[in-house]
């Protein structure tokens, strides 16, 4: 009979909350725990602990990626920095050298522009087939009732429908 590995994993709680927080797959976090996914799958049924440290893990991420859906939905603003590498200078110009003798450089910021990413209509038709999908979705069930008129041509034999087209 194998000894289970799960007094070892019970230390490792907080590893798997991380790497499902950092976006491990089920599968790569029972490899680094040195299980199979079939054991993995035993100790979230058996141990709420282990499962609950997967939750919290995956919805600190899943908030995440919500968010940056939602904004990428609705369109935003930011700045964007360039900086450059540049001589420090004291205040009369003069170039500052560390105790060697060395230059001392600093990181200036040269430019700030700002900028505008335009709402993404891909990202809202997701959102909202996803949060509305009985408005959104693509597929619609539509009933339709009454009587469909049956078939005018259903008693006539052969011979009958023979000369029918032969009047045309």
């Amino acid at each position: 009979m194998a000894l289970s590995k799960w007094p070892e994993v019970q230390t490792k709680l907080i590893l798997v909350e991380g790497w499902a927080r950092d976006g491990l797959t089920e599968l790569q976090i029972a490899k680094n725990l040195g299980i199979s996914k079939s054991t993995l799958e035993t100790y979230k049924k058996g141990h709420p602990d282990f499962l609950d440290a997967l939750k919290r893990g995956k919805e600190v991420v899943d908030r995440e990626v919500e968010n940056s859906l939602l904004k990428r939905a609705l369109g935003y603003e930011y700045t964007e920095v360039t900086s450059e590498r540049m001589l420090k200078k004291d205040p009369e110009g003069n170039p500052i050298t560390d105790i060697y003798g060395f230059p001392v450089y600093e990181m200036v910021v040269t430019k700030a522009v700002q900028k505008e990413v335009q709402p993404d209509t891909t990202a809202q038709i997701f959102w909202l087939k996803n949060r509305k999908p009985e408005k959104w979705r693509d597929k619609r069930d539509i009933g339709v009732s009454g009587n469909v008129g049956g078939n005018p041509f259903a008693g006539l034999t052969t011979e009958e429908l023979k000369k029918l087209i032969r009047d045309d």
